[in-house]
């Protein structure tokens, strides 16, 4: 973007826990915020584990051996280390701390971990000298009480290093008794995401809108989208559809799908429910679009932000979310502004905000009218990468220059490059 803060010059290393194809929230905003940072002039690279053997695979459940690959993701280089096995949630990657060296070796000016991730943030604590170290915390270890416990001197080990800490959202901030021990280093960096698709669909997506619309024709169709896991509020979803009109359609897979199947089926709802399982983009672009709202029950703050609420929000769809302490969630979609926000775990408060977007004139249309806006606004990806770069200069004590024209593409290394 020429005339706007730019990294021109700037060299970032980020480390992930995967990079998509894997699915995920943390791991798509890893490819977001690279991207973008790439785009305004800085020096790009991301290490993270190889996720499966299956390049195409957009699944982080497989817990197998796979291959070391690199590749270019547009301007971004991508180093997928290879696993040997993954125990207790850590990948065993043999080859992780002699790459980090010779990555650091070739000149890093930043390294960006994405925190939770016990097994990069232990191969920088044992590296005896580092780059400056910046740090997202994308969500403390809630439910794994013992494993949290144990991994918190590592944290700390880190954390202390670290010359900044970014939280997703100021909300999360007072919540957390990690981030408050070091509250005079951290900043608060919103996730953004590239609003354009949305704003301006393809032709394929428009496609995908139609058949949405066409399969379920005069009926409230609602969307739930992430992983199948204990806190994105699967259970409370169901039972809140029945008491609600429509039908919803659930996009994920994960280790509550089962149980989810037998809920549904013990409510009532079994015929109103579609386990749509992963979509590719434009099929979930085009359910956005043609969805009347994104139903959004997380109940604890393991949920620290919702980046799919981000694209329903750009693609002009009102969001039913929760009000959960200490969590970014209600930031992003804001209480009768973008969607409408109910009380955690409140399956009859839900159903009661479906039913109003369906029953109130207008409603639906205006809150909807808000979201784009929004999203336009506040959470775009070249807002965040330049807020990122910005907080870089900031504490690297530099000042960051001014890009003059736009980079030139970087030809495919090995491995497959994407746009």
């Amino acid at each position: 973007m020429s005339g706007t803060l730019t990294g021109a010059g700037l060299r970032v290393l980020h480390l992930g826990k995967f990079y998509p194809p894997a699915s995920g929230g943390i791991e798509s905003h890893v490819q977001t915020l690279a991207r973008a940072q790439a785009a305004q002039g800085a020096r790009v690279e991301v290490l993270c584990a190889n996720h499966s053997r299956d390049s195409g695979n957009t699944s982080h459940e497989f817990h197998g051996k796979s291959p070391t690959l690199e590749e270019w993701d547009g301007l971004v280089r991508v180093v997928r280390l290879g696993r040997r096995a993954s125990v207790a949630r850590m990948d065993v990657l043999p080859e992780l701390p002699g790459t980090l060296r010779r990555m650091l070796a070739q000149g890093v000016d930043v390294v960006h971990l994405h925190a939770p991730n016990p097994t990069m943030l232990l191969a920088l604590d044992m590296m005896p000298r580092l780059p400056a170290v910046f740090v997202t915390h994308h969500s403390d270890v809630i439910r794994q009480k013992v494993a949290g416990a144990l991994f918190r001197p590592l944290e700390l080990l880190l954390y202390t290093r670290a010359l900044r800490i970014f939280s997703d959202s100021e909300a999360y901030i007072e919540g957390s008794s990690l981030l408050k021990l070091f509250r005079s280093k951290v900043r608060a960096l919103p996730l953004g995401i590239d609003v354009e698709p949305y704003l301006r669909p393809s032709a394929e997506v428009l496609a995908a809108e139609a058949r949405w619309r066409q399969d379920f024709a005069g009926t409230p169709l609602w969307l739930m989208v992430g992983r199948l896991v204990y806190y994105k509020g699967l259970f409370t979803a169901l039972e809140a559809l029945a008491k609600a009109p429509g039908r919803l359609v659930v996009v994920g897979v994960g280790p509550l799908e089962a149980e989810g199947r037998a809920r549904a089926k013990a409510l009532g709802v079994e015929s109103r429910v579609t386990w749509a399982g992963y979509l590719p983009p434009a099929s979930l672009m085009g359910a956005y679009r043609a969805a009347t709202a994104l139903w959004f029950p997380s109940n604890a703050r393991s949920e620290a932000y919702g980046l799919s609420q981000a694209e329903a929000m750009a693609s002009g769809l009102p969001v039913l979310n929760t009000a959960i302490p200490h969590s970014g969630v209600a930031w992003v979609s804001r209480h009768e502004e973008t969607g409408l926000t109910v009380p955690v775990g409140d399956a009859d408060a839900l159903a009661r905000a479906a039913r109003r977007l369906v029953e109130e004139p207008g409603l639906a249309e205006r809150l909807g009218r808000g979201a784009r806006e929004r999203a336009e606004a506040e959470l775009r990806h070249d807002v965040m990468a330049t807020r990122s770069l910005k907080l870089y200069a900031e504490a690297l004590g530099r000042p960051v220059p001014e890009m003059t024209e736009a980079p030139s593409e970087v030809p495919a290394l090995t491995g497959t490059g994407r746009a």
